[in-house]
């Protein structure tokens, strides 16, 4: 769901109506601090904050980046500083606090279960993120793009308010060598009173290997999977193999890539199904092969509770409507290197003039990787920043080919985006899976709009939509 397109806002009215609502929580370290630069509308993020256990690092947050609101008038926002092996304490207290007031307001005022979402890639800011949903009370943790085997055994230690480790891949270290980020929850919390709830962790994987793997290495407990196939949206897994691509230089996906459903099930853990399968008779499928339910995400990014800006959902409606919509699986787009979905929308960074007219730049840094520097120091690079900075690190110049700023783009998608001195505005890129069917049937009989308890009306088959035949939009 992006960074911030599954905001506390939608992961609570999911979690009202009785299903697990999801926060994303890559980046919520900049969403916060952005939210308090634009006035913190409504009052949420400082409402939050008077629940942090440290009022003094709460307070401290707030003085820092809050603002007072300026309507019309374009923000430039000050930068939250780059995560490294040894982050500066205020800054791992930017994203416990952060993480904490984005799940607390999502758990606000009723009894539901809300998870969290992270990506594995962004290794950097796991530890503190977590420790902060988890003072909020998260009830699960997912996590993908990647293989998060040492998360259990962090939930396990961060539950119990132990110091935790977290071994960071490092591009060219020698081999045997190992780099660790370190986070003691003392440091935050200096006289913890009681244990906090261990949330259920479900790894977000996409072969029979991955599930069983985490299984057998992790240091403890996973409590499930969710099992994503390659037409989800967002980041995608490579297909198994050697990367062959299409026409439309789209990674192509064969047999290897499908799980076998039964070895899954054989493991003995509960499992969800993800990527297309938003309709109550995919949903019926999917329990009928043994499945405990389904991920849907797309369906849930263009409802109005979504954060996602109105004018990116009105044109992607309006596109399936016309029959002209388009999301193409880009293996390039990403500095992470996993394939990524980027639906065609005119004057986001999906339009090559529009991507081409860019400065590069990488200023928010979240999908920096850490590097092996000649003295034997660590260094932070990133394919998406200028091009000499990154051939001065040793980067190829090749793995810089069509590669788009995310962390800038991703807030743009939802009403976050940077504007420069220069008055250049950051560009969006929208993310979404490729079967959008859903939509003709939830927006039946004309409806402009739909909410989330649509959604779940409609996936449980108790709306009229849910008895629908899907058909064209154009119809309507």
């Amino acid at each position: 769901m992006g960074i911030g397109v599954s905001d506390w806002r939608l992961a609570r009215a999911v979690a009202c109506c009785g299903q697990l609502g999801v926060v994303s929580g890559t980046g919520v370290d900049v969403a916060i601090p952005r939210r308090l630069q634009l006035g913190d509308i409504g009052g949420h993020v400082q409402r939050a904050l008077e629940h942090f256990p440290i009022p003094e690092i709460a307070k401290k947050l707030f003085a820092r980046f809050y603002a007072e609101p300026k309507q019309g008038e374009p923000v430039t926002f000050k930068q939250v500083p780059a995560f490294t092996l040894n982050s500066p304490l205020d800054l791992l207290e930017i994203a416990v606090c952060s993480n904490f007031v984005e799940v607390w307001l999502a758990k606000e005022g009723h009894n539901g279960l809300v998870g969290v979402n992270f990506l594995e890639k962004i290794q950097l800011v796991h530890l503190p993120a977590l420790y902060g949903a988890m003072l909020a009370g998260v009830d699960f943790v997912l996590m993908g793009a990647g293989i998060p085997l040492q998360i259990p055994e962090v939930l396990d230690k961060l539950a119990t308010h132990q110091p935790a480790s977290y071994r960071i891949n490092v591009d060219g270290a020698p081999s045997g060598q190992e780099y660790h980020m370190h986070f003691n929850p003392a440091d935050i919390i200096p006289n913890p009173t009681g244990n906090l709830k261990r949330p259920n962790f479900l790894p977000i994987i996409s072969s029979v290997t991955l599930a069983e793997l985490m299984v057998t290495k992790s240091g403890g407990a996973v409590n499930g999977f969710v099992i994503e196939g390659s037409i989800a949206g967002g980041h995608n897994a490579p297909p198994r193999g050697r990367l062959k691509l299409d026409g439309r230089s789209s990674p192509i996906y064969g047999d290897r890539d499908v799980v076998d459903l039964s070895k899954i099930h054989d493991i003995g853990l509960p499992f969800w199904l993800a990527g297309g399968y938003a309709s109550p008779e995919k949903l019926q499928a999917a329990l009928e092969a043994g499945a405990t339910g389904v991920q849907v995400g797309s369906i849930f990014a263009l409802c109005e509770e979504s954060a996602m800006m109105a004018k990116y959902k009105q044109d992607i409606i309006e596109s399936v409507r016309l029959g002209t919509f388009d999301v193409h699986t880009d293996p390039y787009a990403s500095p992470s290197g996993f394939p990524f979905k980027v639906v065609s929308i005119p004057s986001t960074l999906a339009d090559a003039e529009v991507y081409a007219e860019r400065p590069r730049i990488c200023d928010i840094t979240r999908m920096r990787r850490p590097y092996y520097k000649p003295n034997g120091e660590v260094g932070y690079r990133c394919a998406a920043e200028p091009i000499d900075q990154y051939l001065d690190k040793g980067g190829n110049v090749e793995d810089t080919q069509g590669k788009k700023c995310l962390c800038n783009a991703l807030f743009a998608d939802v009403g976050l985006a940077q504007t420069w001195k220069s008055g250049y505005q950051e560009k969006a890129l929208v993310t979404l899976g490729t079967d959008v069917s859903f939509l003709p049937r939830v927006m039946a009989g004309g409806r402009k709009s739909y909410n989330a308890s649509d959604v779940i009306d409609y996936m449980l088959g108790t709306s009229a939509s849910s008895e629908e035949p899907s058909k064209d939009m154009s119809e309507q």
